[in-house]
């Protein structure tokens, strides 16, 4: 469950239902690492997505000519094991975005990592949201990328709350906000003390709309 919200409720309607898309989604070539196939599934899966009108946020405009998200290359260097730190009774807070509108969340912990061979961490968040899957963890990051190669708001990651106290960190599906490419979208702002004081060359590039 991604942490996206529409600003309003908005209906698309199209051509009488009968409006087709035939576009080719971009893939790529798989090769013998499975961890690495793992991230180019990933990749063909989220522009299939995006080509979807059904799936995909971005407009009709931006859709029309798109061929496929920019990605770094896929690098199993930046799939890593972190230690979670659970937080026990954290207290819920209201976390800011890029509307009016407030998500309450609280801290479900702190993941313990290594990258390049030096240690950070990034806190997990979990919502008060009945409707939000049990077993969800939200982490928005951001890192010395953005506002360059990235989008300058941070990016997420979507992950699963372990049975044990360790779960794998992929950064190669690091995802930017709906709202960098709708306005229609309202999104999380990254907590300050997720600023990683690296580059995370993995996952989605900033979107440049294609004329």
């Amino acid at each position: 469950m991604k942490k996206i919200f529409f600003i309003t409720l908005f209906v698309v309607l199209g051509c009488n239902g009968k409006k087709k898309y035939h576009d080719e989604v971009t893939t790529i070539k798989a090769t013998s690492s499975s961890a690495y196939n793992a991230i180019v599934a990933y990749q063909n899966k989220q522009n299939e997505s995006f080509k979807n009108p059904e799936t995909s946020p971005l407009p009709d405009r931006y859709r029309k000519n798109f061929e496929g998200l920019e990605f770094f290359k896929p690098d199993t260097s930046y799939v890593v094991k972190a230690t979670l730190i659970r937080i026990p009774e954290a207290i819920p807070f209201m976390m800011p975005t890029n509307t009016d509108r407030r998500a309450e969340e609280y801290v479900y912990g702190v993941l313990h990592f290594a990258l390049k061979g030096k240690p950070y961490q990034l806190e997990v968040y979990k919502g008060t949201d009945e409707e939000e899957e049990e077993n969800y963890l939200f982490l928005p990051f951001m890192d010395a990328t953005n506002g360059q190669e990235t989008y300058g708001g941070g990016r997420y990651i979507d992950l699963t709350i372990p049975k044990e106290d360790t779960l794998v960190l992929d950064f190669n599906k690091a995802y930017n906000p709906y709202c960098a490419y709708n306005k229609k979208y309202s999104c999380p702002k990254v907590p300050k003390v997720n600023s990683l004081p690296i580059q995370i060359k993995a996952g989605v590039k900033a979107f440049k709309v294609k004329k």
